[in-house]
């Protein structure tokens, strides 16, 4: 009979790797429980299975590369009333990823924009998904960057690998023609194909402000709000009434 340590072996040279480091575990359970060989089996490939979700899910946070965890069930819905729990709840069913659908936050600093949007990327990540974060601004020096390196389209079809695009804090800083174009050949990329959530301090109807050029904002405008979910944040500054309270 084999020893626990030449099957451990033997599951790893198979990349089993989670049922290798479980599997004492594993046998004495199924022993004491006098469990059938199909159960014993199912047993094995679950365990397998959810660490290898677990593994996924852990890269996948990484690889989102959010600035800070801000879960949903820290978001305060009493302070900020203009958007409900049950408006955010519905599109944890992620038909919005699937729809290629987009997710607008508009509001002013410290409305809870940018919680909410690493919120539902954080779900979206657990549901399986795989989101990138990043602010408006490193976006467009990253596109202008593989731009100068003959390298853009292979950035853009990077970013595409992608299920989600958090692009946080559109229109804080205006934005030079090359770096307005290069936005919008990304979200023509993006459009009806991959889903972004977007958190902006502007209406719509002050894009041109920092675009400088409404041929350029308009388009873009477009291309987000068709298929989307807007949602407009309203009241003051949380994080304005933490440091009052404190």
């Amino acid at each position: 009979m084999p020893s626990f340590d030449k099957l451990a072996s033997k599951y790893k040279s198979l990349r089993l790797n989670s049922t290798a480091e479980s599997l004492t575990d594993i046998v004495r359970m199924a022993e004491s429980n006098e469990l059938s060989y199909i159960q014993f089996a199912d047993i094995l490939v679950t365990h397998e299975l959810s660490s290898r979700d677990e593994k996924r899910i852990l890269q996948n946070m990484k690889r989102a590369a959010f600035p800070i965890l801000k879960h949903l069930e820290e978001f305060d819905y009493h302070f900020q009333t203009t958007v409900t729990k049950k408006q955010i709840s519905r599109l944890l069913d992620f038909t919005f990823i699937d729809n290629r659908e987009n997710i607008i936050f508009i509001g002013t600093p410290g409305v809870g924009k940018t919680h909410l949007a690493i919120g539902i990327g954080i779900k979206t990540v657990e549901a399986g998904y795989k989101v990138m974060f990043t602010t408006a601004m490193a976006l467009i020096e990253t596109l202008e960057l593989a731009e100068l390196k003959g390298e853009l389209k292979k950035k853009i079809n990077a970013i595409l690998k992608f299920d989600v695009i958090i692009i946080d804090e559109l229109g804080y800083l205006p934005m030079n023609r090359k770096g307005m174009f290069n936005l919008f050949q990304l979200i023509n990329a993006l459009y009806e194909y991959r889903s972004v959530i977007l958190t902006t301090n502007k209406n719509f109807t002050s894009w041109g402000d920092f675009f400088f050029d409404d041929n350029v904002a308009v388009p873009v405008v477009d291309r987000l709000i068709h298929h989307s979910h807007i949602f407009m944040l309203g009241g003051d500054s949380y994080r304005l009434k933490q440091k009052i309270s404190a």
